[in-house]
C-alpha cells in the first residue's frame, strides 16, 4: 500500500499525478487526510480522501509519499503525527518519497544525512544533511525518492511505479499515457 499524505494547501499535481500513475500500475494507493475527510489543495481543488491518518497501517505500507505545496508542507510539519509516521516508516525501512518543498521535512527530521536529494529550487539550504542534486528532476538514494516540483510530477510518479512494480510496469504506464 502507498499512502499519500494530504494536508490543506498541498500541491494537487504532486499528489494526484503520482496517485493516478500508481493506480494505473495496479498499485494499491490511498490518499490520506491529515486533517479531515476533504483536503483542500493549494489551487482550490478539494479532494475527498480515502482514509484518515489514524487508519494508516505501517505493517501494510510499501511507501509513504509527501507532496509539496508551501502551505501543504507547513501543515504537514505542524502535525506531529506526520513526523512520527514518517520516522516510524524510516525505522521499518519503508520507502519514503517527497516532492517540491516536502523533501525539506525529510532533511529537518534527519532522514537525508549523506543522501542525494532534490527539492523546489531555492530551498536547497533546507535539505539538511543532503547531497543536493540541483539539476535533477527526480533522485533516488537508498529508500528515499525526492522530486523537484510540480513540473516533475509525472517523472516522480513513474519513478514510484518503477520502484514498486519494476521498469516494465513503469514503461507500460508511460506508454499508456503517451508520455
Amino acid at each position: 500500500m502507498v499512502y499519500i499524505l494530504l494536508a490543506p494547501g498541498f500541491e494537487e499535481a504532486e499528489a494526484l499525478v503520482p496517485a493516478d500513475l500508481l493506480r494505473r500500475a495496479g498499485i494499491e494507493t490511498a490518499l490520506v487526510g491529515v486533517l479531515g475527510v476533504f483536503a483542500p489543495g493549494g489551487h482550490g481543488i478539494a479532494v475527498k480522501v480515502d482514509c484518515a491518518m489514524t487508519q494508516v497501517k505501517l505493517d501494510q505500507a510499501d511507501m509513504i509519499v509527501l507532496p509539496g505545496g508551501g502551505m501543504g508542507v507547513h501543515n504537514l510539519e505542524s502535525e506531529y503525527a506526520v513526523e512520527k509516521l514518517v520516522r516510524q516508516a524510516a525505522e521499518r525501512d519503508i520507502w519514503l518519497a517527497a516532492i517540491c518543498a516536502a523533501p525539506t521535512l525529510l532533511g529537518k527530521w534527519g532522514l537525508l544525512q549523506g543522501k542525494k536529494a532534490v527539492c523546489y529550487p531555492g530551498m536547497e539550504d533546507k535539505l539538511t544533511g543532503a547531497l543536493v542534486q540541483k539539476d535533477q528532476g527526480v533522485v533516488t538514494d537508498g529508500k528515499i525518492i525526492t522530486g523537484r516540483a510540480a513540473g516533475s510530477a509525472f517523472d516522480f510518479g513513474l519513478a514510484l511505479v518503477e520502484t514498486l512494480a519494476g521498469k516494465e510496469a513503469a514503461d507500460k504506464v508511460r506508454g499508456g499515457i503517451h508520455y
